[in-house]
């Protein structure tokens, strides 16, 4: 696909969110500095900024809930820091104090980590200010921040209400973006020697980058979804975007179904020949979707091309010469139709950005089903009251760190800057040691780079090219903190030599003091993560449990005949589930894998859980594509009760109380086929039955759910063994 020369056109969602939270701050700072001058217009600045941490995009009603939070909290943070200024102690006691709401409130969850930060950085910004005395100078410091922080809280609004449909059309073409990049991912694995399969292609190698892969475009997902499930009906172009969301997630269920049954193929020439024609085919389907991504990014029309109906992996299938009894006779029409599938649903998809008008597959309220919880309920507070909850444990390390570092910037012989040590163990500092070093080598990095950016800004001699590059590190600091942190810690860099500079331009660039806090500030952080420790073998248990259910739930939507008019929301609430509970035990794995080695889980188990939560998501994916593309090629009476049974064996091996060593579960799992066993594989040609495929799917289903039951029982084994320990420990 050409892509037209439109840089504006190009800019990803992060990046318009970014420029939109510059130029706020620009006409912020403009407005404010006609009318009152300089100090005044640093001040409503350092308001703004903190609010801006909340400007995401996002509706405007979701928007108006994060930044009058945000607004509060950054008004009622620089009153008390700015009067307690000339009180050293009481400060330290007000910043740990800050510090512990701060980290309370991510028991909201991921919703509120923007808004979790807003406090820590008017901190930051009350303490870059020279000191004040007297309440009507305290007064009027607070005054001017909340006017700042008012300014910026209606800019957001503006912004979110006039870039709603750009917000809306960017998430939608990300969510493409990431499925074209997973089916090239397919394909390169289809074809051993493609240049795009690097680092291994081992079966530990493959699983990684399908989580990781799967686990940016669920991020993906979810955020399109909250953009456009929110009001799906409210006109016809939010009906196209819902209907195509909606469809690009089949599509990868699709995707999953489509790549059962590959290792059956063999090794020989046929095989590699049919290997490449599917990955070809998957090429092809993802620059259609590049297609329609471009369409959705720089507005313009969809072709028609490849709309045709012709069967083109039929009609190649139909001229291979396959050996009379060679079980692949009947496999490969059963790959065509598969990848005939996905084929169909691009079809779609490319109808409706054409502006066909196609039913909704769910209906408003269903939709709004999908659609991230907001708001802030104190009872969600309660299950982190117990001295076990991360979020309670890493709370009370961060008041500890942040004060203790705010202490020791006070006493420093450079204490000129005391609230720069405070913002390096605060952004450093994570939840979890993984993200703590990651941060911890971004920050550092970071702050070299932008400290020697400063000193080339600082051999200009433009009056404004301070104010302007401030700007511009406001934007990039904002738009990459959760796409690319290096980037951020670069601009944070600039922006706080900067306002230091802004605030006193006698005092030169401290760029010395900025390396020496950072370095300081990553190795409290860093020491400060042994403190009261949350290692995630705390949490294998919950989420064991967690994929347990959704996984059953899943196969209980699946595994059920379907009835005219039967929603489909359930199911795709407990495919969500299932993509999100395997993600989460990933990121655990990925987590756990930097943790002292005594306290790690293990490994090679979660690894089995995952590969064999990965097969039963395909296998139910392709038992409901037959259920609802090919329902008439089944007998009903036969096909339910293959539901039956097989619904009936998942339920009692993914039951927490299941064990995959029992007799007549093993007698069960022998007559259930190995994905490279013999098997004698039916027709699937048109008028041909369906049950006995429908039935070796089922099997398949029951066999990869007995894996991941066998893997969690070993983790629950060690889990087991871990708890003995630490109570003969303690």
């Amino acid at each position: 696909m050409r892509v037209p020369w439109r840089p504006l056109h190009a800019l990803p969602l992060h990046v318009v969110n970014g420029i939109g939270v510059a130029l706020g701050i620009c006409l912020i700072q403009a407005l404010v500095s006609a009318l009152a001058g300089s100090a005044p217009a640093l001040w409503a600045v350092s308001g703004a900024v903190c609010v801006s941490l909340a400007d995401l995009p996002v509706v405007p009603r979701r928007s108006w809930h994060r930044v009058s939070l945000a607004a509060f909290s950054t008004c009622v943070v620089t009153a008390f820091v700015v009067a307690l200024r000339l009180h050293p102690v009481a400060l330290g006691g007000v910043v740990a104090l800050v510090a512990f709401a701060s980290a309370m409130t991510l028991a909201w969850g991921l919703r509120a980590g923007p808004v979790s930060f807003v406090g820590i950085l008017a901190i930051v910004f009350a303490m870059a200010s020279p000191p004040v005395s007297g309440a009507a100078a305290v007064f009027a410091h607070t005054a001017w921040t909340a006017l700042g922080a008012a300014l910026y809280m209606a800019w957001a609004m503006f912004c979110s209400v006039m870039l709603q449909r750009r917000y809306r059309a960017l998430a939608l073409a990300g969510v493409l973006e990431g499925l074209s990049a997973l089916l090239r991912a397919r394909a390169a694995l289809l074809v051993p020697s493609s240049p795009q399969v690097r680092g291994g292609d081992s079966a530990a190698d493959r699983l990684r980058t399908w989580i990781r892969d799967e686990t940016a475009l669920n991020d993906r997902v979810q955020a399109a979804r909250d953009l456009i499930f929110e009001r799906p009906d409210r006109n016809t172009e939010t009906r196209t975007f819902a209907g195509l969301l909606v469809t690009a997630v089949d599509l990868r269920d699709t995707l999953l179904a489509s790549e059962l049954d590959l290792g059956l193929l063999g090794d020989d020439a046929l095989a590699a020949a049919v290997r490449q024609r599917l990955a070809a085919n998957l090429e092809a389907q993802a620059a259609a979707l590049d297609a329609m991504q471009g369409a959705l990014r720089y507005d313009d029309p969809v072709e028609a091309a490849h709309d045709s109906d012709d069967r083109p992996l039929h009609a190649w299938v139909a001229g291979v010469s396959i050996p009379a009894g060679d079980r692949r006779e009947h496999l490969l029409p059963a790959l065509a139709d598969r990848a005939q599938h996905m084929i169909d649903d691009l079809r779609q998809m490319r109808a409706l950005l054409r502006g066909e008008l196609l039913p909704l597959r769910l209906t408003q309220e269903e939709l709004s089903l999908f659609v991230s919880v907001e708001g802030w309920p104190l009872a969600a507070l309660k299950p982190h009251t117990s001295g076990r909850s991360p979020v309670l444990r890493h709370a009370v390390r961060s008041a500890v760190a942040l004060g203790a570092a705010y202490f020791i910037g006070e006493a420093l012989p450079w204490a000129s800057h005391p609230h720069w040590l405070v913002l390096s163990v605060a952004v450093v500092l994570r939840g979890n040691l993984e993200q703590t070093l990651e941060r911890r080598n971004a920050r550092l990095g970071g702050t070299v780079l932008g400290c020697l950016l400063v000193l080339g800004l600082a051999q200009l001699h433009w009056s404004g090219v301070a104010s302007v590059a401030f700007l511009l590190a406001v934007a990039a600091a904002h738009a990459f903190v959760n796409v690319r942190y290096l980037v951020t810690a670069i601009a944070a860099t600039v922006m706080a030599l900067l306002q230091a500079h802004l605030a006193d331009p006698a005092a030169g660039f401290a760029v010395a003091e900025r390396l020496a806090d950072t370095a300081l500030g990553a190795g409290l952080a860093w020491a400060f993560c042994y403190v009261l420790p949350s290692w995630e073998r705390s949490s294998l248990t919950r989420a064991l449990d967690r994929l347990l259910n959704s996984l059953n739930a899943l196969a209980i939507e699946v595994l059920t005949w379907p009835e005219p008019g039967r929603g489909r929301a359930r199911l795709g609430l407990a495919r969500r589930e299932a993509y999100e509970s395997l993600a989460g035990l990933a990121a655990m794995a990925q987590r756990s894998s930097v943790e002292p080695e005594r306290v790690r889980v293990p490994l090679q188990a979660i690894t089995d859980a995952l590969t064999h939560g990965q097969e039963m998501l395909g296998h139910l994916a392709a038992m409901r594509q037959m259920l609802t593309r090919r329902v008439d090629a089944l007998d009903r009476e036969p096909a339910e009760a293959v539901l039956r049974r097989a619904a009936a064996a998942v339920r009692a091996c993914l039951a927490p109380a299941s064990t995959p060593s029992d007799p007549a579960a093993q007698a069960d799992d022998a007559a259930a086929p190995a994905q490279g066993g013999a098997f004698d594989l039916p027709a699937q040609s048109a008028g041909v039955a369906l049950l006995p495929w429908f039935e070796r799917r089922s099997q398949m289903t029951v066999r990869a759910a007995r894996g991941v039951a066998a893997a969690v029982q070993v983790l629950r084994a060690h889990a087991q063994r871990q708890h003995v320990a630490d109570a003969r420990r303690a």
